[in-house]
């Protein structure tokens, strides 16, 4: 989103935008609030607090035409940015890219999978003829010569059969894959350039994960639906038909008949597949919010510790998974219920196609050969079919996918950087013009942001524009760099209008400095080399290139720090420069600008988000670059930019004011009212002498002052410490020494059995149904040995000869019935163990997950800091990974029991009725069940290799389109799709190579069963042939064997991923076992039931856990009495708030013998945790607030359940909240929305004071509580926690001096220890880091 108006901010109605005030963080909204209170008024007009910061927000519904309030002129422009156009996609246009090569390889490989296809029915002519040819034998219709001539040709067709399907299957899956990976490959490139070329209205109205989701997860759905999917899907359809095709051939009455059992299936199928998709929707959206919850609470969980609502938490989130655990179970059921219902018709079918086959064999119209062909040929079929249904989802989502993603290539961006268009001037002065600009933001047309603004920036002049949050200064710099276009009016550049000059040209003659730079997952080198791309130095050679960029890097004062570096320039500045400070990264951003000597420099708030000793340094850099340039500078902290040629006021979109720093002051009008609010007033006495105090602060400066102003650098602290980029340790304090002996903690391993253990603790209630589950597992796996027997006797009986037609008539009707009986056992013993097992597992995973969950916020702070346990990590341990454990579960022992009944009961069976044949087609079962599940253990792999191959380049595309402004801005776009481009070919490269491989494996699994099947048929037939077996021993041995590992080894491959489910129950165990140090369930320790509020920190030596190496607090001394308001304040790094973590007991301080932590004369680390805690109330810089109601929000500060509505009301009064909450329409009833989105930062912030005060704490913690704010709300919220201070102790860390100015004693730190302490007149009187502090910050005239 833009950041000059984010959604959070809706403007309800022209009238409500008067008073509301924003926070710091959301600068600049909607362009008409905010300044009107404190510009109108003059000096000493003082405006209710109460006014201020309290509109209310609400979430609007779109209407269908946002812009139909608009003139159409101005709705065009508006609608250009954003409209999207609507394409048609069917299946083939995703094929879109495909070159004559890829159409080449597709038609083969189509070729190819029907021909596979066709191979498995064409197994059943075999099979029949060959169970002809036995029956022909032992009725003495053939010779055994000529039975021996026609054995060894049966089984040679299996072979080529065999040969042949492996053949086709290789080159059919492998050319589907390799077709659907290059589409995918060039859909994805497609999209990126698209995404590239697009104008920044139309990111604004994309929700922040859209292109991420587009380029990720869209494009694998469009490669899935491509690739060998739709090779399976032919292979299963020409099954399908060639099935039938042989079925009518041989029989068409019987085939008829046999296809009520299709119908059957394809019934059950639909209607159960369509109800299950449902139940799994349901269930989704559950643990969705329960997943919501969990992120919420795991990124914030500072928060939760502070006020001790782990359980109260905990017990949110439960609500949540019990409710997703009912609709699990009906999946579970369900999925059950339609196995059970398909092994009940198979077996109806055999027992109908035998009854009826042999009514057609005692009339003459058919013999054995064609009842076994027919009867296998449509049950075949009938389960190809399935193969398709599963598929044809896969399809659809590919062209939904392709929709969204073709419509964003369709587009045509009204500011393309691709386009060739428009004039490119020769030569540039500088001059910036804007006549008439109306500006409305395409995301938020119902707010007017700017209105009739005429602004004239003069070449090589430094022009600042100043204004409250939402005034419309960084619209000014959006429309420069012609991110977006005014609905009226025009912007002029040397008397051009913008919009006429190529936009590639304009934006390369402009540099960027934003308030958040983005640097990019590279080297600092690459990084500033990024700010020379398209310009007229892009093509020097690399001598000339290097020395510009040190030059580049000189000038904005970064090269020193760069150069102090372990690799220098050529550093890793990790993603999105993680691994520099605030500064260091703001410097290398401004050598970036300023390398290619741009004309014209647009700093947006370049310094704002620094803390004071950092901001010199920039602030000194910046007005080095800026020399001899057209320069517009945005800032909040007006000291930044006293020196510019013209300070432009704004306010609600318009101009009130303009004019030199002195100009301004002496109006005395909204310049003169700005600097008042961010003043940091000198102590003012009875005698009214605040000008000597003024004067004190004005010779007081330091020397680091004197050096910013004659031009030369002070050092930013974080320069001086490079050990955050890897550094050798020299010297060793007492403190590195203590760290140096904590272990790392090693990652357990446990036995397999510890880990069934585990799993199974959590369905101890449920052991019963988990016996029950068992039990109808073995009847279920003793079905196919009997059914083997069944089917033997049968084929027995329609053997016999036309004399005994009559006993053949009666006895198949018996078998036939025993189909009928298996069938109902198999249908009741499926379903019943399914349910049981469905039962059990959903409540192993609620279980385990809310376990987890509890136990996560169990742990102590360090543990959250490991860069392993992100929140968005954690978070999907809890959904994911746990899921994974259904592996181990009931349901997988269910399955191995059911396995191991049919292969051991199988194996009896054919033992002992054939031990010859049994002992020759036992050597094939390990083949076989192999098969199986090779067969689907590589679908599976298709799909993951998918996914995992394309994420590092995903990562890159997204980390160019979430920073799309930096790129736009830099005209990156063409490098940023090459190294895409180039990405990609590696990695399709790497996976074909793996897809050679993996279809080797899956071809194989297809191919070998008819080998197999040959050779217990080749066995098999030799000793019919010597008379050694009769037909039913043959076929008991040859069906139980061979056809019960084949399933077998396909009911392997439908157990959940055991690999899988180990690894979860690993990662449970090992959460579990660990003990935290600080732990919150510890009973120990000395509970405090009164507290004076005596804070002493003695010696204190801290360093981060996960920053062993660099020290934050180096001896801390440091005192405060009981209902003192003391404050802290020092450079960012210096280790102001990590003492606010140590009063938390976020961390213990390392043990140095008398050194610690007291509150009242006791030790912190000896108190019991939560009652100590229960005595403090933390209010940190990003308040924290999660989905529920405002009330739900402010009882979370309260240890106790039953919290009378008069202690809320007092709270909310206190925090200077409570008329704003009962101004809604639904009171404390009001949603806050995810993160407390729907209420503004002020809001949020008060909110959150309420929810400390609730708790009535002895010691009140304050971290920056304001620093995110602008100067309004700042106020609103600053006289809230001046209010609840009183009568408490209280420690709060400021950046901004003038909220903490009257603390009873300030305390100054510096690398980890006390420099200076002392009240606010006292410190100043001292002239030393506190008084060049307030220098810096002062916003006196001259000062």
């Amino acid at each position: 989103m833009p950041t000059d108006h984010d959604a959070k901010h809706d403007t309800p109605s022209p009238s409500a935008r008067s008073a509301a005030s924003l926070d710091h963080t959301n600068e600049k909204t909607d362009g008409i609030e905010t300044l009107e209170p404190i510009l109108a008024a003059a000096p000493e007009g003082a405006h209710t607090l109460t006014k201020l910061d309290s509109k209310v927000v609400e979430a609007k519904d779109k209407s269908p035409d946002p812009f139909a309030h608009l003139p159409e002129d101005e709705a065009l422009v508006l609608r250009n940015q954003v409209d999207t156009p609507d394409v048609d996609v069917g299946y083939f246009t995703l094929f879109k890219y495909a070159n004559g090569r890829d159409w080449a390889i597709f038609s083969i490989a189509v070729f190819c999978a029907i021909v596979a296809g066709a191979a498995m029915p064409l197994m059943t002519v075999v099979f029949g003829g060959l169970a002809g040819q036995f029956s022909s034998y032992f009725q003495g219709q053939i010779p055994y010569a000529q039975f021996e001539h026609k054995l060894s040709t049966m089984v040679l067709y299996f072979i080529y059969l065999a040969v042949g399907s492996f053949i086709t299957t290789y080159i059919y899956v492998t050319g589907f894959v390799f077709v659907g990976e290059h589409c995918a490959q060039k859909i994805r490139e497609q999209y990126l350039r698209a995404m590239l070329r697009q104008n920044i209205g139309f990111f604004d109205d994309l929700g922040s994960g859209e292109v991420t989701t587009r380029i990720t997860a869209d494009t694998n759905v469009i490669q899935d639906g491509i690739s060998e999917k739709l090779g399976l899907t032919l292979n299963a359809l020409a099954t399908f038909i060639s099935a039938f095709v042989i079925a009518f051939v041989r029989s068409w009455k019987l085939t008829l008949i046999l296809i009520s059992g299709v119908v059957t299936i394809v019934v059950v199928m639909g209607v159960g597949g369509s109800t299950m998709v449902r139940l799994t929707q349901q269930t989704q959206v559950e643990y969705g919010k329960s997943g919501t919850v969990a992120e919420e609470v795991l990124s914030s969980v500072r928060n939760a510790m502070a006020f001790n609502t782990q359980e109260k938490l905990a017990r949110q989130y439960d609500a949540f998974l019990r409710r997703a655990e009912k609709d699990g179970r009906r999946v579970q059921s369900m999925q059950g219920t339609m196995i059970a219902i398909m092994m009940c018709i198979v077996n109806l079918m055999y027992g109908l196609g035998f009854w009826e086959g042999s009514r057609l064999l005692v009339a003459g119209e058919l013999n054995v050969s064609k009842i076994l062909t027919v009867n296998f040929a449509v049950i075949i079929g009938s389960f190809s079919l399935g193969n398709v249904a599963p598929n044809a989802k896969a399809f659809a989502s590919a062209v939904a996918a392709g929709k969204k993603i073709f419509g964003s290539i369709e587009r045509n961006s009204p500011m393309n950087p691709d386009s060739e268009d428009g004039l490119k001037p020769d030569s540039l002065v500088g001059t910036i013009e804007l006549k008439g600009i109306k500006h409305i933001y395409p995301s938020r047309p119902e707010v007017t942001v700017m209105d009739g603004v005429n602004l004239l920036i003069p070449a090589g002049k430094q022009t600042a524009l100043v204004g409250a949050s939402g005034s419309g200064k960084s619209t000014i710099v959006g429309l420069v760099e012609r991110f977006y276009d005014p609905v009226r009016g025009q912007v002029f550049l040397d008397g051009r209008d913008v919009r006429d000059i190529n936009l590639r040209w304009l934006r390369q003659q402009i540099a960027l400095v934003q308030q958040e730079p983005v640097l990019f997952s590279t080297t600092i080198f690459e990084n500033i080399s990024y700010g020379l791309q398209g310009s007229q130095w892009d093509s020097v050679s690399d001598d000339k290139k290097a020395d510009m960029i040190y030059d580049a890097a000189k000038m904005a004062n970064a090269h020193d720090f760069i150069s102090a570096l372990p690799d220098g320039y050529n550093t890793k500045v990790g993603q999105r420069g993680f691994l520099l400070s605030g500064g260091q990264k703001q410097r290398v951003a401004i050598a970036r600008a300023v390398v290619s000597d741009p004309r014209i420099l647009l700093l947006d708030e370049a310094t704002s988000a620094l803390d004071t000793k950092s901001e010199g340094v920039v602030q000194a850099a910046l007005d080095k670059a800026a020399q001899g340039r057209t320069t517009i500078v945005i800032a909040h902290r007006l000291s930044t930019i006293k020196n510019a040629d013209n300070i432009v006021v704004m306010s609600a979109g318009k101009i009130i004011e303009q004019g030199s720093h002195d100009v301004l002051l002496d109006k005395k009008a909204a310049y003169f009212n700005l600097v008042e609010a961010q003043r940091i007033a000198a102590e003012q006495d009875a005698d009214g002498n605040d000008i000597e105090a003024t004067e004190e602060v004005d010779t007081g400066k330091s020397e680091a002052l004197k050096a910013i102003e004659k031009g030369t650098f002070i050092a930013d602290p974080a320069d001086a410490d490079p050990a955050k980029l890897t550094r050798t340790q020299t010297e060793q304090s007492k403190s590195s020494l203590i760290m140096a002996q904590r272990k790392q903690e090693a990652d357990k391993k446990y036995s397999l059995w510890t880990l069934i253990k585990l799993v199974w603790s959590f369905n101890r209630k449920e052991w019963p149904l988990a016996v029950v589950g068992f039990f109808f597992s073995a009847i279920a796996g003793a079905g196919q040995p009997v059914q083997s027997i069944f089917f033997a006797k049968s084929i027995q009986t329609i053997s016999l000869p036309p004399s005994m037609y009559g006993k053949l008539r009666h006895d198949i009707d018996f078998w036939c019935l025993m189909y009928l009986m298996l069938a109902f056992v198999l249908l009741i013993s499926n379903a019943a163990h399914a349910w049981a097992f469905g039962f059990c597992q959903e409540a192993i995973i609620h279980r385990a997950r809310i376990k987890a969950f509890r136990t996560l916020l169990r742990q102590d702070v360090a543990f959250f800091d490991e860069e392993k346990n992100t929140s968005g990590g954690l978070t999907s341990f809890l959904s994911v990974t746990i899921i994974d454990l259904a592996g181990l579960s009931g349901s997988t022992l269910g399955t191995i029991l059911m396995v191991s009944t049919t292969l051991v009961a199988g194996l009896i069976v054919s033992l002992v009725i054939g031990w010859k044949l049994a002992l020759v087609c036992i050597g094939a079962i390990p083949i076989l069940i192999g098969c199986g599940y090779l067969r689907f253990s590589m679908l599976s792999r298709f799909q993951a290799r998918s996914k995992a191959a394309y994420e590092g380049s995903a990562g890159f595309a997204c980390e160019a389109t979430s920073a799309i402004r930096t790129v736009a801005s830099l005209s990156r776009e063409g490098d940023v799709w090459d190294k895409y481009h180039g990405q990609l070919e590696v990695q399709a490269q790497k996976s074909f190579k793996s897809v050679l491989k993996s279809s080797l494996l899956f071809a194989a699994s297809q191919s070998l069963v008819f080998l197999c099947v040959a050779l217990g048929f080749w066995y098999g037939g030799t000793l019919i042939a010597k008379h050694e077996y009769s037909m039913f021993q043959f076929f008991v041995c040859f069906q139980s064997i061979i056809f019960g590992a084949q399933s077998a080894g396909t009911i392997f491959s439908f157990a959940p991923d055991m690999g899988k489910a180990r690894h979860a129950a690993e990662d449970l165990k090992r959460l579990f076992d660990r003990k935290p140090t600080i732990d919150s369930w510890s009973e120990e320790g000395e509970r405090l039931e009164h507290m004076d509020g005596y804070i002493e920190f003695r010696d204190v030596h801290f360093r981060y856990p996960t920053r062993p190496d660099q020290p934050v607090l180096r001896g801390l001394n440091l005192t405060v009495k009981p209902g003192q308001y003391v404050a802290l304040v020092g450079a960012s790094g210096c280790g102001k708030s990590t003492t606010i973590a140590l009063m938390e007991r976020f961390y213990d301080p390392i043990p140095v013998t008398g050194s610690g932590v007291f509150v009242d004369g006791k030790d912190i680390s000896k108190l019991h945790l939560n009652t100590y805690r229960s005595h403090l109330a933390l209010v940190s810089q990003e308040p924290t607030l999660y989905q529920g109601t405002i009330r739900e929000n402010i009882l979370l500060g309260a240890d106790r359940e039953d919290v009378p509505e008069e202690e809320i009301v007092k709270a909310c009064k206190n925090a200077n909240i409570y008329d704003f909450i009962m101004s809604l329409p639904e009171g404390f009833s009001t949603v806050c929305g995810s993160k407390g989105t729907l209420l503004s930062g002020g809001q949020k912030q008060r909110v959150a004071i309420a929810r400390a005060l609730l708790r009535n704490p002895k010691i009140l913690l304050l971290d920056e509580a304001t620093s995110a704010l602008d100067s309004e709300s700042e106020k609103v919220v600053q006289a809230a926690l001046d209010a609840a201070a009183r009568g408490r102790t209280t420690i709060a860390v400021a950046h901004r001096l003038s909220t903490i100015q009257k603390a009873d004693i300030i305390y100054v730190i510096d690398a980890g220890k006390v420099v200076e302490q002392g009240t606010h007149n006292e410190l100043l009187g001292k002239r030393g880091r506190y008084a060049e502090l307030v220098t810096l910050q002062s916003l006196e005239k001259g000062a």
